[in-house]
């Protein structure tokens, strides 16, 4: 991943957060999502990175929200989640 894209995102999801606070649980779990995109098992332990991928169904809807944030941010870096599961790109 290019460093420039994640500083940019970086800031754009804290700036949204900011923005738009009543949708800062979203962006809280974007910025998450970017920092283990970037930093990858460098970044939280592999029963975090799993429980952060199921929250996108959680029925509370602030742990919802972080979850799908964090499950967006993966995608967006080229980094796709299928079924639950984070594929590491090559």
């Amino acid at each position: 991943m290019i460093d420039a894209v994640f500083v940019r995102e970086s800031i754009r999801a804290r700036t949204m957060a900011i923005m738009d606070p009543e949708r800062a649980d979203y962006w809280y779990g974007y910025r998450r999502g970017l920092r283990r995109a970037r930093f990858g098992e460098q970044f939280g332990t592999a029963a975090e990175h799993q429980l952060w991928l199921t929250l996108a169904d959680d029925t509370d809807a602030s742990r919802a929200a972080r979850g799908r944030g964090y499950r967006d941010a993966l995608a967006h870096l080229g980094r796709p989640v299928e079924r639950g599961v984070y594929l590491r790109s090559n």
